[in-house]
Parts: C-alpha cells; structure tokens; sequence
C-alpha cells in the first residue's frame, strides 16, 4: 500500500492534482496576447498625454489572471529562481506554481525584509550588495514592473539603452561611433558614473513621478533588509536584485537628454546612457565642464551625486572606455576595439576556470570555455575586434598549455601536444576530442551592427521590431534572436 496516498485525504489529492493539470495546461501564447494587448494600452495612453486612463489600464492589468500567470512564470524562469528570500520558500512544482498565481493581491499586502548578501565585484577587493526579495515580493514586483514598463518605455529618453527592450550595449557603441567619426566632430567626452546610483535614487521623488500605485510602491520601497539577523531601514534607494529596481532607475533618470538637448541643440553635443553609466560628447573643455555642472544640478533633485573618481573629461586622441570598448581616435581615424579592461577580465574569467578544472577532463574543459567564448566575441564582433581576436586565440592556447602540462607533469611536450591538440582542416593546433572542438576567437567574423531607429517604441511599433529580429536571424544565424515583449527582461539579441 501506498503510505502517502493511505493518509493524504482524496480530497487534497483531487486539489493537487488539478492544480498541477491548470498550471500544465496554460496556453502561454494567449496569455502574452491578452497582457500585451493591455500593455500596449498603456503605451497609447501615456503617449497621448492621458495618465488617468493609463493608471485605470494598469490596475486592470495587475488584477488580470493572465498577468498574474506570467508574472510567476517569470520568477519561476529567471536566473534567481533557486535563490530564496528570508522566508526559505521556492516554487519548484506546478502545483507551487499555480497556488502562488492565484494568492498574488494588493489586499492588506505588506513586502517582508529582503535577504541582504554581499558579493565581490568582478577583479576588485570591494563587494557590493545585493538585496534578494522572497518569492511573492519578487512575483509582485514581476506584476507591477509589467503595468509599469510601457510607461517607463514611451517616456524614456530616446539615447538610454540600458535595462531597455530590444535595445542593446551594441546600439549605443554604434550611435557614439556615428557620433564621432567625423574628422569635424566633437572632440571633448564627459564620461559620467553615478555614485550608487540603485542605493541612493530618493524614494519621495520616486513617489511623486512614478505612476504607480503609491502603496503598493512604499511596499517595495521601505521593506528594510535582514543582514547577520538584525533588520536595517531602507530610506533611500531602491534593491539591487529587485526586479522593478531597473525599471525605477531608468524612469529617476530619463530626461536627462532632454536638457542637455535644450541648451545645445546645435552644438556638438549627443548623449548616450547606458543604466548609471553616460557619455556626453562636446565641443569644448569648457563645454563639458558646463555639461558636468548640469547633470549633476539634475541629479541633485533625485538624491543622486555625479562619482568624482569615474566622472572625467577625455580629449577623444586619449580614447575612454564605455561598456567594455575603447574608442579613440588615430590620426584623425575613429577606431572603437575592446577594452584593456575587458581582454584582463574574459583572460582572468578562463584562467580561474582552468585553475578549477585540475581534475576535469578535456570534453568538460571544452564545454565549460565555448560559452564563454562564444558570449564575448558575439559582443566584440562588430568593432574591430579582429587582431583581439588573434590574440586572445594565443593567450587561451597559452593557458590551455599550462593546464595540460599540469595534468602530465611526467611527460613530454610533444606526447601531450598529440594528446589534446590535433589538425582540422586547414587549421594546426585546434584543442579538440574526437566529438567536440574549441571554439577559437578568430573564428567569429567581423559584422556590423544595424542601430536601431531611437523613435521606436517596441509597445507601439510591433511590425518595425518584428522585421528588426527576422533581419538579425538572416545576417546572424549563429546568434539566437527571440522575438520577445517580456517587460521583465534583457535584450535576446546583438550578443
């Protein structure tokens, strides 16, 4: 006899059973329809300037049943999923899934503390933190960041690329390369940082510009934080690791194009944000200083400091680095390559997983390194990044060499040259098994980035994003493109 069945009661069984069938059983392609269909509502009405209207679409989205199906869908998808709050709980099972769809309300909801850790930042001593909600928190913040996306999108500055739908860090490379590539362009870059942009964003200007349900947002915003079992306020900021956190960053900083274009409107001045990171061309030092006096007049308003350590002025003959790219021009030639920075961080990134990987064999090294490598050259591709390319290809041979001289320090140089590395085509010295080979730098060609048009609103111009993707599908095969209106998530495609 079977022990659970013999002391669950056959009524919990027949409820357990018919909530995993509900949750199994959801036609995910009409519940994006019908929340896109409100989304784009939404989009219109801020558009047109009728904020009454698209507060009274929001609150049918966040009480729509399929607007709650897919905010669960996302927490349960996304890459914090086995992550949980102070609580403990997951939803692991359809039937977890399916309950937590149907208890998701505003009614008397209070946000528990958020888990506070501390991570390290990549190549640095320091650690930042991260601030992890429970799973109903981050469910709730999943359904209001979908009521509040399209607002965020149709009022964004039209050169932020960051935490913005189909937009990538490759649009805003190749609109500052269009920028100044002119032998008559600007000449002087404000490279802006905000210090602690997410920690120090404040909450009464968030309230008093955010069109949000205000409650609901003090929720998100006050929950305070749990760290070593002592609870700490939040009075400013907002949680890095919430997932509506982007979207209020983007929506505290939007309009900062706006006045710079109102004062330099025929000057040589463009401006590109990506996230807390900007850059503003100018004619002038002069110019720019005036520039960094008014963003930081701006920001001042929202509880935000320009970082004196990573805000500076840079003739464009000495280059700056912005998302991981050197952009500098040679002789009056603009030429925009990966960063310093960037080849010390993917060399360190497959030094440390070879450093782990003593005891792995081959195939698991090759699997490990192909996403890697696949990942950072889809990004570097269409710069000229070819004599990167070349040498990275070097470099990891180099690496991969010492791990194979550490697994056989007893033997020669030419048994473990034939033991991992073989002959392919035309092409010597190719790491490889007799199934699987890796993949080498050198062998992503060189292809130029299509811009995406600034005006575009992916509620509002579905057919424009729709051809944008089939195009990146044809030029780029070997890069997965997703067509996607998600509101909680990052660009599927140009990386």
């Amino acid at each position: 006899m079977n022990v659970l069945h013999s002391t669950t009661p056959k009524s919990e069984r027949r409820t357990d059973l018919n909530l995993t069938q509900q949750w199994n059983s959801i036609d995910w392609k009409i519940v994006r329809a019908t929340v896109n269909r409100l989304q784009t509502r939404i989009a219109k009405a801020v558009f047109e300037g009728k904020y009454g209207l698209a507060k009274r679409i929001q609150y049918l989205l966040t009480h729509s049943y399929s607007a709650k199906l897919l905010t669960v869908r996302i927490v349960t998808q996304n890459r914090g999923k086995r992550t949980p709050g102070i609580d403990g709980e997951l939803w692991t099972s359809s039937k977890d899934k399916m309950l937590a769809a149907l208890s998701l309300s505003d009614k008397q909801y209070q946000a528990q503390p958020l888990k506070r850790i501390y991570i390290p930042k990549p190549g640095k001593d320091t650690k930042r933190p991260l601030s992890i909600p429970t799973m109903y928190d981050r469910a709730m913040q999943a359904l209001y960041g979908l009521a509040l996306q399209p607002v965020a999108e149709t009022l964004a500055d039209s050169r932020s690329f960051g935490f913005r739908l189909f937009r990538s860090a490759q649009d805003a490379s190749q609109y500052l390369f269009v920028c100044l590539r002119h032998k008559a362009g600007a000449e002087w870059i404000l490279e802006g940082d905000i210090k602690g942009c997410f920690d120090n964003i404040s909450h009464q200007w968030l309230k008093d510009n955010v069109l949000i349900d205000s409650s609901i947002l003090n929720q998100f915003l006050k929950s305070g934080y749990l760290y070593e079992q002592t609870l700490f306020p939040t009075d400013q900021g907002t949680p890095q690791g919430g997932i509506i956190s982007p979207i209020l960053a983007n929506l505290a900083l939007d309009g900062m194009e706006n006045i710079i274009m109102q004062r330099y409107l025929k000057m040589k001045v463009h401006f590109v944000r990506y996230a807390d990171d900007f850059v503003i061309t100018a004619p002038t030092m002069e110019i720019a200083e005036e520039l960094k006096v008014l963003i930081s007049s701006f920001l001042s308003e929202r509880g935000l400091v320009l970082s004196e350590s990573k805000t500076k002025i840079t003739h464009i003959n000495d280059g700056f680095d912005f998302l991981g790219y050197n952009i500098r021009k040679y002789k009056g030639v603009l030429l925009m390559k990966p960063s310093k920075e960037s080849v010390k961080k993917i060399t360190r990134k497959i030094g440390l997983v070879l450093l782990r990987a003593a005891a792995w064999n081959q195939e698991q090294v090759i699997q490990i390194l192909n996403p890697i490598i696949k990942g950072w050259t889809n990004y570097h591709r269409h710069i000229a990044s070819k004599d990167t390319f070349n040498r990275m290809d070097y470099i990891v041979w180099n690496q991969l060499w010492k791990w194979a001289k550490r697994r056989h320090s007893d033997k020669g140089y030419k048994w473990i040259a034939q033991r991992y590395w073989s002959k392919v085509g035309n092409r010597n010295w190719i790491f490889c098994t007799d199934n699987q080979r890796l993949r080498m730098f050198s062998e992503t060609p060189i292809r130029r980035h299509f811009m995406i048009k600034l005006e575009m609103n992916p509620y509002l111009d579905h057919e424009y994003f729709i051809g944008r993707v089939d195009g990146m599908k044809r030029r780029t095969p070997d890069v997965q493109v997703k067509l996607t209106y998600f509101p909680i998530c990052r660009p599927k495609f140009g990386l």
